[in-house]
């Protein structure tokens, strides 16, 4: 294999899964990936079935069952699918192909859908060296089954396993037509008749999808879906899974990390593996030189999760996006928020949110963002426009040692809150949560660059907590809002309780505000000269607006 650019001309050749340059035998290692499916030639990585729940692959062949797959992006299903093919069809007694129907986005009537589908096929059985099937109907209520029961007498008396990728992209009559004619061909399943397992797979778990044809009149869904033995999951990395993913660049590189720095991958990330390789690769890749053996530390991770986030990588950039939807802003605006909301983890909303790995319950039964890093993508992404639009500040934020004037900094957000608040709420899409949100923006905007925020919400908490560290120093501000049913005076007593314990939880030395912003109606609240307030409840700063 050769390669060649301007300068140089190098002839390199493959050795024990490594690419070696054979004129200087330098060894390119692997590497941790964030782009594409992984493939243990190239990559870090662990065995993706090993995170499957609720599956059994080997019985899906041996009893001939048709079977979904759902999980958020880029957490390893294509992998995945494309390592099983690989299995099946290396052992001979079976003919496995990966078909992703991504191109039929947006294709939503059967004439467009069908076919798009049918090229698909035929390009994937090309690409994997697999026996090509032709279409020999041009009726698109029955191309799909067509095409698979020619391609099933095509590689006869083996049988066949489809793995569909990506079908979460189809939609109304295309999503329907395409689940009867699978439906359709199961009764008659077998080697030379019909695929034998075929594998669905993509975001959602279809028995959430509500699908409504192109008049208007509801499907049943339990019709097109009464073929399937399991809907299974992908689940995250483990503690250990994250573990044993490092130790294997340390067995090829003799490069360490610290458990510290373990520890805070999991915490950041909660086992999402995108999050996990990327943090890997930036501290490894970047923070680091390539060749470096220098033990990777807490602060190296720091720094790559830092720069992960400004990247806007389109993991992340993707999952910003989903913000735009109204339904997803209203979840989102509940946890901000952190009210109570009986109707939030039962709803469509809350389900298309834990399908994109977007929320989940949290101990198992409080709805919360997935993870830190989500949190604050989130936070920022939707805070942005207003910190472009706050001014830098002209007035002394810091002390004389370089450390953060907080009382400096809240006094001037009491005053930008009294001239800007009620204009600037009226263009926020997140009207309940724009006190919290103005307030991030303008600490971010202050302290960009030089310090970080860790941010914590979830539903039914009832506040927001930040920690703000600069210079390592720490400074704890809860915010807490007063609605029309209950008074700032039993805001505030409740307040100083929950902030005392998160302060406990981050440094219990630092100093702790509690902001409190009085959201009650006009006709109940009082004049802004009586509701800017400074206060101090023993060590805790009392801050309102």
């Amino acid at each position: 294999m050769k390669c060649c650019n301007r300068k140089f001309l190098c002839t390199f050749a493959l050795k024990n899964n490594k690419i070696v340059n054979m004129n200087n035998n330098m060894e390119r290692i692997r590497f941790f990936n964030t782009t594409g499916p992984c493939n243990p030639d190239r990559h870090y990585m662990l065995p993706p079935a090993e995170r499957l729940v609720g599956a059994q692959l080997n019985r899906y062949i041996r009893d001939e069952l048709y079977w979904i797959l759902h999980a958020p992006r880029q957490t390893g299903k294509t992998t995945l699918l494309q390592s099983w093919m690989r299995e099946i069809n290396s052992g001979g007694e079976a003919v496995a192909c990966y078909v992703s129907v991504e191109r039929c986005q947006g294709q939503s009537v059967p004439e467009k859908a069908m076919p798009s589908i049918c090229n698909a096929i035929r390009e994937y059985t090309h690409m994997a060296e697999l026996a090509v099937p032709e279409v020999t109907t041009t009726d698109v209520s029955s191309m799909l089954s067509n095409i698979l029961g020619n391609w099933a007498a095509m590689v006869a008396p083996k049988p066949l396993i489809v793995l569909f990728d990506e079908v979460d992209v189809l939609t109304d009559d295309a999503m329907i037509s395409f689940l009867r004619q699978l439906r359709g061909g199961f009764a008659s399943r077998g080697a030379g008749k019909f695929p034998v397992s075929i594998a669905l797979v993509g975001m959602r778990d279809l028995k959430d999808y509500i699908m409504k044809s192109k008049n208007g009149t509801s499907v049943n869904p339990g019709s097109p879906f009464n073929i399937k033995e399991d809907s299974a999951k992908l689940s995250n990395f483990s503690k250990s899974d994250i573990t044993k993913l490092f130790a294997q660049r340390t067995a090829e590189t003799g490069q360490q990390i610290t458990q510290e720095a373990l520890d805070y991958v999991y915490e950041q990330s909660k086992g999402q593996p995108w999050i996990v390789n990327s943090l890997f690769k930036r501290a490894t890749l970047r923070i680091l030189d390539e060749d470096s053996t220098e033990t990777v530390t807490l602060e190296h991770v720091r720094l790559a999760r830092e720069q992960m986030i400004e990247a806007r990588e389109t993991h992340l950039d993707a999952l910003a996006v989903r913000l735009e939807s109204p339904e997803i802003r209203a979840v989102i605006e509940s946890l901000i928020t952190g009210e109570p909301d009986p109707l939030l983890a039962g709803g469509e909303p809350f389900r298309i949110c834990m399908d994109l790995g977007l929320v989940t319950l949290e101990n198992g039964n409080t709805p919360a963002i997935a993870n830190p890093i989500y949190r604050e993508v989130i936070a920022r992404h939707i805070t942005y426009g207003t910190q472009l639009a706050i001014p830098l500040p002209t007035w002394q934020w810091q002390k004389p040692d370089g450390t953060p004037d907080m009382d400096r900094l809240l006094k001037e957000f009491q005053k930008f809150w009294r001239r800007h608040s009620e204009i600037w709420e009226q263009k926020s899409d997140y009207t309940e949560a724009f006190p919290h949100l103005l307030l991030m923006a303008f600490l971010q905007r202050i302290l960009n660059g030089g310090g970080r925020i860790e941010r914590e919400y979830a539903a039914g908490r009832g506040r927001m907590d930040l920690a703000v560290e600069y210079q390592g120093i720490w400074y704890i501000i809860e915010v807490k809002i007063v609605h029309s049913y209950e008074t700032p005076k039993m805001v505030i007593e409740e307040g100083l309780e929950q902030i005392q314990t998160y302060r406990d939880k981050i440094d219990s030395g630092a100093s702790a505000y509690l902001v409190v912003f009085d959201r009650r109606p006009k006709t109940q609240q009082t004049s802004w000269d009586d509701r800017i307030k400074w206060e101090q409840a023993g060590d805790i700063t009392i801050v309102s607006a």
